[in-house]
């Protein structure tokens, strides 16, 4: 099945089975805003929780905050936003749409880059186990003359972000590289100008005495702000960690694949401080760090690679992404930046007040450099769907979606059934219920086939479901089946909290890191 058909179907499935709604969709929806649903709050609060337990939990470096989503618009100001977070935009005069120049260049690289893979992989199945791939890379006609191309445009297109950017020389890009619109088909170009992404509103009761703020784009400025107030209140020593996780918003024009870009969206980033000279040091460490925790959740480490910046913000010194295998292709989801100490050096400037640290080993004062973890909640969201989905031909012959879910992550972690709706089954799967409540979610269904209910539970990633048939009243156990294997195995009652606790926890993920 082709990947944008397995896309179209996570996305219809998470419709289906209440993971994502399409915001105010009674009024017709509103572009790129989404809502979560029944199990996907469920998920989206475990991921919360499993970001948050693995930096707060096993660092006692590291410490929590929760800063407002209005700031003074000075910080924005000081931090270049104003100024500068701006996106290259074009559009097309016969579609009337707009896009990114960078992506449409981005994705004009990509398909170089299919074209070579193709190639490989018509070779590989042609030649079988005999194939060599870096031989064939290296002497194939066609693969070199791809390689060429887009080695040629990535560099061209590199310069052209690293002056500026240069928007003429973006604009002659995509009309060299004859681009055409999507939707036209034509090559009937605007010229590029930039964009500002930040949302502004006014705040105040009357005209005269209000003021124009800002929702704020990221979070990490709410963390650089009160950095000083967490250190000496929390008597923190250099270096040490501030973790946050909060809305942001962007004005996305190019807002698309579904929840990967999105005008509301939420952030876990954590900004750690450190001895100016020790910032490359941390940088390769949180970057080793950050990648273990993805790979816990045990999708494979095929699905996942590094991408080293070549263009660097103006801030940094150093910065890569985790991307992840979409359905779309390898995607970022999280972003390890060494920011030096220009957020701090600027907020001093702007406010007047100083900000500088005392070492008591140095005996100096210094302005810490930062190193940045920043990952979307979202697209993490996204990752973990896209790759748990799974559509299986059985034994039998049937087929079933299942969700495979890590089991620390997924909405529900029991489901409790009653063979059926009477003889005291019913009562007896609700008092089981009652009982394991408390430890982890779990849900009580009744309705249709015991084989329907398991496809259900299946579909929305429910790791374990036990069944109470007429002989639980008899010897107290219960038969629990296994999400992923769909094997059963009789187990007591009196077991089953014990049992099924030690594997959906957080600590259970925890404990890989």
């Amino acid at each position: 099945m082709a990947q944008e058909d397995v896309f179209k179907k996570i996305v219809s499935h998470c419709k289906e089975y209440g993971f994502v709604f399409p915001s105010s969709e009674i009024y017709d929806g509103l572009g790129a805003v989404y809502d979560y649903g029944q199990n996907g709050v469920e998920l989206k609060n475990n991921i919360k929780q499993y970001w948050w337990q693995s930096m707060v939990l096993l660092h006692d470096n590291i410490v929590g905050l929760d800063s407002a989503i209005f700031m003074h618009p000075t910080i924005w100001k000081a931090s270049g936003h104003v100024d500068a977070f701006n996106d290259p935009l074009i559009d097309n005069r016969d579609s009337k749409k707009r896009y990114r120049a960078d992506v449409l260049i981005e994705e004009q690289i990509a398909k170089y880059e299919d074209k070579i893979a193709k190639e490989v992989a018509k070779a590989a199945k042609k030649y079988g186990e005999a194939f060599n791939e870096e031989e064939f890379r290296r002497t194939n006609g066609r693969v070199l003359e791809h390689q060429s191309k887009r080695d040629a445009l990535h560099q061209r297109y590199s310069d052209a972000m690293n002056a500026g950017p240069d928007l003429n020389e973006l604009r002659q890009i995509i009309l060299d590289e004859e681009i055409v619109c999507p939707i036209s088909g034509t090559k009937n170009w605007t010229e590029v100008r930039q964009f500002n992404l930040m949302f502004s509103t006014e705040m105040g009761s009357t005209a005269d005495g209000s003021m124009k703020v800002y929702l704020r784009p990221e979070t990490a400025q709410g963390i650089f702000v009160n950095y000083l107030n967490v250190q000496k209140t929390g008597r923190m020593k250099i270096p040490f960690g501030i973790a946050q996780i909060g809305k942001a918003f962007r004005n996305e024009i190019v807002a698309r694949q579904f929840i990967f870009r999105m005008r509301e969206f939420e952030q876990m980033e954590m900004q750690f401080f450190v001895k100016p000279g020790t910032e490359l040091e941390w940088f390769k460490q949180w970057k080793e760090t950050r990648l273990k925790w993805h790979k816990a959740l045990g999708f494979g480490d095929d699905h996942y690679r590094y991408h080293d910046h070549e263009k660097l913000a103006h801030y940094a010194n150093a910065a890569t992404d985790i991307e992840f295998l979409m359905p779309f292709g390898f995607k970022e989801v999280e972003g390890i930046h060494s920011r030096t100490n220009f957020d701090l050096s600027q907020h001093e400037k702007f406010s007047g007040k100083s900000i500088k640290y005392f070492d008591p080993e140095s005996n100096e004062s210094y302005t810490p450099f930062v190193i940045e973890t920043s990952i979307g909640v979202d697209r993490m969201f996204l990752s973990i769907l896209s790759a748990s989905y799974q559509e299986e031909k059985l034994e039998n012959g049937e087929s079933r979606v299942v969700l495979k879910l890590p089991a620390a992550l997924a909405p529900v972690k029991l489901a409790v059934l009653p063979l059926v709706k009477k003889d005291g089954l019913p009562e007896k799967a609700r008092e089981i219920v009652d009982a394991l409540k408390f430890h982890f979610n779990c849900r009580y269904d009744e309705k249709d086939s015991i084989g329907k209910r398991y496809r259900r539970q299946d579909a929305i990633g429910t790791p374990y479901c036990v069944t109470v048939d007429h002989e639980t009243l008899n010897d107290g156990c219960v038969t629990l089946r296994n999400r992923d294997t769909m094997t059963q195995e009789r187990v007591a009652i009196s077991d089953l909290c014990s049992l099924i606790e030690e594997r959906v926890s957080i600590p259970s993920l925890l404990k890989r890191l």
